[in-house]
């Protein structure tokens, strides 16, 4: 399996193309912006894209959705407790600051509750609902791997002082989901670089203390 990181939008939302190289089959993760760029790769790639996977919906990771999805006939998939988010720019939040283009979507195609296993070009996703930075905050883990959204970044956690955002609530998702993997597990963040759950143990100040 191959994974490609795309940052996009003024606030470098990472977008992620996780796709056989053989088959050629893949998802999108959270296309957020630029849906030229976007689409470019998959064309460059030559990708059957089988699902667009949102890790949550804040405007920043939603922005490119339609797009993408037109385009591709792929399904939406997010959080059935932000399905209005897709199409209500106050909740997602590109309605909160001047100057922002209002981002609505249609609604999703599938709604995901957590616990889910779904399966895509051969591979399965699990789906671990990790509240905290937003009520419907989901976290995708395949193969030593997990896509965390807004939830861990490299050296820091997702802010919660958005609407419906708890810290309490996120440590525990952090805690209960994340830290209890292996050690060698990638996390794939929603902004920023890739990092290890070994090297947020060791290094995170926010989670001192969770090994």
């Amino acid at each position: 399996m191959r994974v490609e990181s795309l940052a996009l939008g003024p606030l470098m939302a990472n977008c992620y193309l996780l796709y056989d190289e053989h088959s050629r089959r893949g998802v999108v993760v959270d296309p957020g912006a630029e849906p030229d760029r976007v689409l470019t790769r998959i064309g460059e790639l030559g990708l059957q894209v089988e699902a667009v996977l949102l890790t949550h919906a804040h405007f920043d990771h939603i922005g490119a959705v339609e797009p993408v999805r037109e385009k591709t006939g792929a399904p939406v998939y997010v959080h059935r407790l932000e399905e209005d988010w897709l199409t209500d720019p106050l909740k997602n939040g590109s309605g909160l600051w001047p100057g922002l283009e209002p981002v609505r979507c249609r609604e999703a195609d599938h709604y995901l509750e957590g616990g889910e296993s779904l399966v895509f070009f051969g591979h399965t996703f699990r789906v671990l609902h990790t509240p905290g930075h937003s009520p419907g905050s989901v976290t995708y883990a395949l193969d030593g791997l997990v896509v965390s959204g807004d939830v861990l970044f490299a050296g820091s956690i997702g802010r919660t002082d958005l609407p419906g955002g708890d810290f309490d609530t996120l440590m525990r998702s952090i805690h209960d989901h994340l830290m209890v993997l292996p050690e060698e597990t990638r996390v794939c963040p929603g902004h920023g670089p890739e990092t290890t759950v070994g090297r947020e143990q060791e290094t995170n100040p926010f989670l001192h203390g969770f090994r």
